[in-house]
């Protein structure tokens, strides 16, 4: 069976479990094998065609602005308080920064979002203007993208919404998988096997041919 039909399969028998009174999270579980994540580690963005959630995100900022909340080099003292920085972590998805505020960014938000994969990245996190025109793009790119990060031998990741059509997680599911095959040292021979669940669900699991 194919990977789209084995998916098409799965969505469907995982409708038919018990409903949530909540919209459950879509989540796509790729087990590598094979594969060292210390040597050769994936951090990358993933564009999907389907928008899962609009993301929360901060801008780390010289002056505020009103596209984003803005934490400004001027508010930075306060977070030297690690309840703080552990809050604001908590609070957004994505932070961008310009530039200019990066040195001061790292030595102050640095360890906490760290070890979060959340500091600003130089793929997706750094605006070199402030224009309304550049920081709604950077938004509809950021709401529109995956990040994908190896930490172990087993990858996570938010792929869609139960309210969304099949088709459409199916088409999210497929754009992450090819662009893991791209990132992963031995392509198809370092995935094991994927899986997939909602958020209250067991993973279902695909076997890849």
């Amino acid at each position: 069976m194919e990977l789209k039909d084995q998916l098409k399969q799965a969505l469907t028998e995982l409708r038919a479990e018990k409903q949530r009174k909540f919209v459950q999270t879509v989540d796509l579980i790729v087990n590598l094998q094979k594969f060292d994540v210390k040597k050769n580690p994936v951090n990358t963005f993933v564009s999907v065609p389907y928008k899962i959630k609009d993301k929360k995100i901060a801008g780390f900022l010289e002056v505020k602005n009103k596209n984003f909340d803005t934490i400004t080099p001027d508010q930075f003292k306060r977070y030297a308080d690690k309840k703080e920085l552990k809050k604001i972590a908590k609070n957004y998805d994505f932070f961008v920064a310009q530039p200019s505020t990066m040195p001061k960014v790292a030595t102050t938000f640095g360890r906490v979002l760290g070890p979060l994969g959340k500091m600003p990245s130089p793929q997706l996190g750094i605006i070199l203007n402030t224009e309304d025109k550049t920081i709604n793009e950077l938004k509809e790119k950021i709401n529109s993208s995956i990040k994908i990060r190896t930490k172990d031998a087993s990858i996570k990741v938010p792929i869609g919404k139960q309210s969304m059509k099949d088709d459409e997680i199916i088409d999210n599911v497929l754009a992450v998988y090819n662009s893991l095959l791209k990132s992963l040292s031995k392509g198809k021979e370092n995935i094991k096997n994927i899986e997939i669940k909602f958020t209250m669900t067991k993973p279902k699991k695909i076997i890849l041919k």
